[in-house]
C-alpha cells in the first residue's frame, strides 16, 4: 500500500494479486480519522528514516544500512538463532555464561548446527564456557567431533555471575545477543528474554574484541596453569632431590665418624709411646687431620640436623665465666696458639696470645655444649685468622627496655683478633653456608652452625671489623638467666 495525506484528505493505493491478476484499487477519504492516523504514521516513518541524500552518500561510498532489531518474542529468537548458525558459512563465536545456557542450546539443535557446519562447509567454531565437571565429557566430545581436519576449539572461562546474555557472533558479520531472564527453566523459550540482532559494523566488531579478549586471557591462563603444574613437578623433583642428598651426607657423616674415632685415638696412644721427635712430628700431623676430619663430619651433621629443623637444645643452667676460661685452657693446651697460625700462614713467627678479659660469674640457662662449640668455633677462627699479637675474649652484662617498656637482661660475648679483618666480599654473607674465599680456611659451615645455634637459644650473632684497621670482632648475646626462675 502507498499513500499520501494532507490537511483535508487521506489517498491510498494498493496493490493485490488475485486469481494470478495483479489488482490495483484506489482509497479516497477526508474522514478527519483516516486524515489523523496517517499523519501519525507518516511522522513517525519520517522521524525514523534516513535523508536521501544521506544514503546516496552512504551507498555510493559502500557503507552498509545496519539492521538492529529488538526481539521480545523468545519464540521468535529461537527461529532466527537457529537459522543464522545454520547459514555461517566461516566463523561462529559463542559466549555461554552458564552451563545451562550451553545444555538448552544443545537441546534445541544449535550446537549440532553448529557440528554440521564445521564437518560440512569448514565453519571454524570458537565456544568459551565455564568449566564444569557435569559436562566435561560432552565438551570433549565436542572438541573430537571435527577433528583432525577443522575441530571445534572450547576454552573454559569463569563463571560469570553479573553477565545474563548468551552472545553469538557469524561471520564477523552479525551478532545475536539474547538476555537470560531465569537460567534455572530447562526450556529456552522459558529462559530467554529480550534478544537483540544487530548487523551494525561497530556493535559486531565490539563483541568480536570481547571475545577475542577473553579468549587470549584463557589462553594466559591456560600456560600460567600449565607453568605452575611444570613448577610443582620441578619442585618436587627437587624435594626429592634434597631429600636424597640430605639422607647421603647423613649416611656418609656418620660413616666417616664411625671410623675416625679409633684412628684418633690409636694414634694419640702411639705418640705418647713414641721418643722419636720426627715420628712424633708425623703423627702430630695425622692428628692434627684426623681432628679436623672429625670437626668437619660433625659439621655436616649439624647443618643436616639444622636445615631439617631437628637441632634440639638440652638447657641447664651453669656459669659462663667457667665455660670461657675452659674452652681456653683446653685450646691453650691441646693445640698451640702458634700451631693453627702456621695452619695459615708458615712466616708467622710470633706466638699467638690468649687473653680473657673482665672475667665474672655469669649465670644462663643454655645448651652447655653448644654454647662451647659457638666460643671454641670464634676463638679458634680468630687465632686461625691472626697473624701476630693476641686473641682477646670479653664478657659483658648488658640491659636494654624492649618495646613494651620492659628491661632485659643478656650477656655478650666477643672475641676480638688482629688479623687481616673480614673481606668485603664475604661479610654480608658472614653468616651464610660455605662463606669463605679459601677453601684452605675451612668450609664456611662453623659460622652458618654458630649463628643457628645463638638464634635458637633467643640471642644473636654478628660481627665487624676493627676500627683501628686491625682484625676483626666477633660477638654474640644470650638472654640472661634469672636464678629463681631455676631454682
Amino acid at each position: 500500500m502507498n499513500f499520501a495525506v494532507d490537511d483535508r484528505y487521506f489517498y491510498a493505493t494498493i496493490d493485490k494479486m488475485e486469481n494470478g491478476n495483479f489488482m490495483n484499487s484506489l482509497l479516497t477519504s477526508n474522514e478527519p480519522a483516516y486524515i489523523k492516523h496517517y499523519s501519525l504514521i507518516f511522522e513517525d516513518l519520517w522521524k525514523n528514516g534516513i535523508d536521501a541524500l544521506d544514503r546516496i552518500k552512504d551507498i555510493e561510498a559502500g557503507v552498509h544500512l545496519s539492521d538492529i532489531e529488538v526481539i521480545p518474542s523468545s519464540a521468535r529468537a529461537q527461529k532466527l538463532y537457529l537459522d543464522i548458525v545454520k547459514d555461517a558459512t566461516e566463523e561462529i563465536l559463542w559466549i555461554f555464561p552458564s552451563i545451562n545456557a550451553f545444555i538448552r542450546q544443545e537441546r534445541i539443535g544449535a550446537i549440532q548446527l553448529a557440528i554440521d557446519a564445521a564437518k560440512e562447509r569448514n565453519v571454524k567454531v570458537r565456544i568459551m564456557i565455564p568449566a564444569n565437571s557435569v559436562i566435561e565429557q560432552k565438551i570433549q566430545q565436542l572438541k573430537q567431533y571435527c577433528y583432525p581436519s577443522n575441530p571445534i576449539d572450547v576454552r573454559y572461562i569463569v563463571q560469570m555471575s553479573d553477565t545474563k546474555a548468551t552472545i553469538l557472533v557469524i561471520d564477523r558479520k552479525a551478532s545475536l545477543v539474547m538476555e537470560i531472564r531465569d537460567d534455572s527453566k530447562a526450556t529456552f523459550i522459558e529462559a530467554i528474554g529480550l534478544s537483540t540482532y544487530s548487523d551494525s559494523k561497530a556493535g559486531v566488531t565490539s563483541y568480536i574484541a570481547i571475545f577475542e579478549n577473553l579468549w587470549k586471557q584463557t589462553e594466559l591462563y591456560d600456560q600460567l596453569k600449565e607453568s605452575k603444574k611444570q613448577l610443582e613437578l620441578a619442585y618436587e623433583q627437587l624435594k626429592r632431590h634434597d631429600k636424597m642428598q640430605e639422607e647421603f651426607i647423613n649416611i656418609a657423616a656418620y660413616e666417616l665418624r664411625t671410623p675416625i674415632q679409633p684412628i684418633l685415638g690409636l694414634t694419640q696412644v702411639i705418640r705418647a709411646n713414641t721418643k722419636d721427635a720426627k715420628q712424633r712430628e708425623l703423627l702430630d700431623v695425622t692428628i692434627r687431620n684426623s681432628k679436623r676430619l672429625q670437626q668437619l663430619t660433625e659439621d655436616i651433621l649439624d647443618v643436616t640436623r639444622i636445615e631439617g629443623h631437628s637441632l634440639s637444645l638440652n638447657k641447664v643452667q651453669f656459669n659462663m665465666n667457667d665455660v670461657i676460661t675452659n674452652v681456653i685452657n683446653d685450646i691453650s693446651s691441646s693445640t698451640s696458639p702458634e700451631m693453627y697460625s702456621k695452619e695459615i700462614n708458615t712466616t708467622a713467627a710470633t706466638p699467638i696470645r690468649l687473653e680473657y678479659s673482665h672475667p665474672q660469674n655469669i649465670l644462663v640457662q643454655a645448651d652447655k655444649g653448644r654454647i662451647i662449640q659457638v666460643i671454641n668455633n670464634l676463638i679458634t677462627n680468630a687465632i686461625k685468622f691472626a697473624q701476630k699479637g693476641m686473641v682477646s675474649i670479653s664478657l659483658e652484662k648488658k640491659k636494654e627496655q624492649d618495646g613494651n617498656g620492659d628491661e632485659k637482661n643478656y650477656i655478650v660475648i666477643s672475641v676480638k683478633d688482629t688479623g687481616k679483618g673480614i673481606d668485603s666480599e664475604i661479610l654480608p654473607n658472614l653468616f651464610t653456608k660455605f662463606a669463605t674465599k679459601s677453601q684452605t680456611r675451612g668450609t664456611g659451615l662453623g659460622l652458618f652452625i654458630s649463628k643457628n645455634i645463638v638464634e635458637a637459644h633467643g640471642g644473636r650473632i654478628w660481627a665487624k671489623n676493627n676500627t683501628d684497621g686491625t682484625g676483626a670482632t666477633f660477638s654474640f648475646s644470650l638472654p640472661l638467666a634469672i636464678c629463681n626462675k631455676f631454682q
